[in-house]
């Protein structure tokens, strides 16, 4: 078997012209141009990467990109009473703070600050908790992609046996809740798995997020699974691999995921549809 590739990158392009063709109806109807405040905390030069990416997506959508670089020295409170201004600002409609943030601010405070229907990031406790109840508003990013991923397959997910490697709150945990809702039965593993070969061999979904390269070889993916890879990892040579063996797994898989141009592209684009839902539905634009 020789697995068919699950092209983020073209997927991600469609669904952003979906959003500027939507931007541009809402600015036809008279209504207001959402807008997306990004908070970076000091110039780590990977979160600048990221930045600079949502910042153009946002541009080419048609969606305000209004940036936020604050020095890494901020304290808690000042960077919390920025987000208090942009909860208030009525020209955002989403607020992401771009994480990891400094060790001397505690994350989870800060996104507890920003307003649930603002929270496009998805991580607010409210959102994650509605996620969890089958009542989804603004979905975590990363999660909601590879769902739309899995979509385009066309492969039906209800009763297919799905495993998670990883169970982080910004994917792993989630992504379990995503396809619980999709009527999988699901595993979620992690570092104190005991026999992780014997339940990604048991995965007819394989969704691996733990940062580590090729940490799944490819022998170990059940044949005709769908592999969605969210693993994006800087080798020496300084090429870019995920966290799955992709040349073994493409030998073992019905559908996987390339990196890059899987998984990363989607997470933006849904970053962009929550954007324009919180705009549409919860501020009036």
């Amino acid at each position: 078997m020789s697995a068919q590739i699950l092209d983020g990158k073209k997927i991600a392009g469609e669904i952003r012209e979906l959003v500027h063709q939507e931007v541009k109806h809402l600015l036809a109807d008279g209504r207001r141009q959402p807008g997306l405040a990004v908070v970076q905390v000091g110039d780590d030069p990977a979160s600048s990467v990221y930045v600079r990416n949502k910042h153009s997506a946002c541009e080419k959508a048609g969606i305000l990109s209004i940036k936020h670089e604050v020095p890494v020295e901020i304290s808690q409170q000042a960077l919390l009473d920025l987000v208090d201004a942009l909860n208030e600002d009525p020209t955002v409609d989403g607020i992401l703070v771009q994480l990891p943030l400094p060790a001397h601010i505690d994350s989870e405070t800060v996104i507890e600050r920003i307003h649930a229907d603002k929270d496009v990031d998805g991580f607010h406790p409210y959102n994650m908790g509605r996620l969890t109840l089958k009542m989804p508003l603004l979905r975590p990013c990363t999660p909601k992609g590879v769902m739309t991923l899995l979509e385009r397959t066309g492969i039906p997910l209800e009763g297919k046996e799905a495993v998670i490697v990883g169970a982080s709150n910004i994917v792993g945990r989630p992504m379990t809740l995503e396809l619980l809702t999709a009527r999988c039965t699901t595993t979620t593993c992690h570092s104190k798995t005991a026999d992780l070969e014997a339940h990604v061999r048991r995965a007819e979904v394989l969704v691996v997020g733990v940062g580590i390269p090729n940490f799944i070889p490819g022998e170990w993916v059940r044949e005709g699974a769908v592999v969605v890879d969210v693993g994006i990892n800087r080798l020496e040579d300084g090429t870019l691999t995920g966290d799955v063996d992709f040349e073994g797994a493409c030998r073992q898989a019905s559908w996987i995921t390339p990196v890059p141009g899987g998984v990363g592209p989607m997470t933006i684009a849904t970053l962009l549809q929550n954007t324009l839902k919180a705009a549409e539905v919860f501020h009036n634009a």
